[in-house]
């Protein structure tokens, strides 16, 4: 928990289990953690685009559900770190969970004929969603989620490097790319999580537009909220190139990617 100097706001005393390495109401009365809230706009409104990208591309619905899943998890951290209250932080750790499995549905299932459903995977990751969830709310105890999250996005891992090194090896940027920005991310997370006292000296001394750049919880959003991102268009495109449709990564703006799908199949 963060220190008791911190201020109170609009949202009264935190309930939560955690309280980030951030001052509470710093910026914003109404707002307990504002650069741990607003970075979450990063898992909000890609995702939700990317979703509808899906749609007019006409793609397999669970990808649709990977990227609101993605926005679900985003919207709620933004709730979590603005209100510091344990029922927001339970809207942002269990639709991490959640979000994650159809991840992993997705990349395990992604050499299969086209709109086929498989039940077994479905429940076993159902099953494995709910046991968590009650255990979670029995035990209320962060690590355990920290724990189970991980062993999921280490499946991911392993199945996306098994892809891009023995099957479609010309994906291997992409998913380096991904894989990079989400460790990169937990690096800051842990060095948020260590030296919070050093961090939060610094921000007395530095500048307030500087101090923002040790926001690493903010940071550890940004970048995981990327490499989930990319990792949804990797997942897309090892689908779409197996279903050989005409994957192709496009650029919003020439900056943000998104992936668009030829007119027609290749032969």
């Amino acid at each position: 928990m963060a220190p008791s100097m911190d201020r109170q706001g609009f949202w009264g005393k935190p309930t939560s289990t955690l309280d980030w390495c951030e001052e509470n109401y710093v910026v914003s009365f109404y707002i307990a953690e504002f650069w741990n809230t607003v970075s979450n706009l990063i898992m909000i409104l890609p995702p939700i685009y990317g979703a509808l990208q899906t749609l007019r591309n006409g793609l397999e619905v669970r990808y649709v559900y990977s990227f609101l899943g993605l926005a679900a998890v985003g919207i709620g951290s933004w709730c979590f770190h603005m209100t510091l209250k344990y029922e927001m932080q339970l809207l942002d750790e269990l639709p991490m969970i959640y979000s994650c499995c159809v991840f992993v549905y997705c990349i395990y299932e992604c050499f299969k004929q086209e709109n086929a459903i498989n039940y077994l995977p479905i429940s076993l990751l159902l099953l494995f969603s709910i046991s968590v969830s009650l255990v979670y709310l029995q035990w209320k105890e962060p690590i355990f989620h920290q724990v189970m999250y991980g062993a999921l996005v280490a499946c991911l891992v392993l199945r996306c490097v098994f892809i891009v090194t023995w099957v479609y090896p010309w994906l291997r940027p992409l998913c380096y790319v991904s894989l990079g920005f989400f460790l990169l991310g937990f690096l800051l997370w842990n060095i948020d999580n260590l030296l919070c006292g050093s961090l939060r000296a610094s921000r007395q001394t530095l500048p307030p537009g500087v101090g923002v750049v040790t926001q690493f919880h903010a940071w550890w959003h940004i970048l995981t909220g990327l490499g989930s991102y990319l990792h949804i268009l990797l997942s897309l495109q090892i689908r779409s190139t197996y279903l050989k449709h005409r994957p192709e990564i496009k650029f919003v703006c020439g900056v943000w990617p998104t992936l668009h799908i030829g007119s027609a199949k290749t032969g």
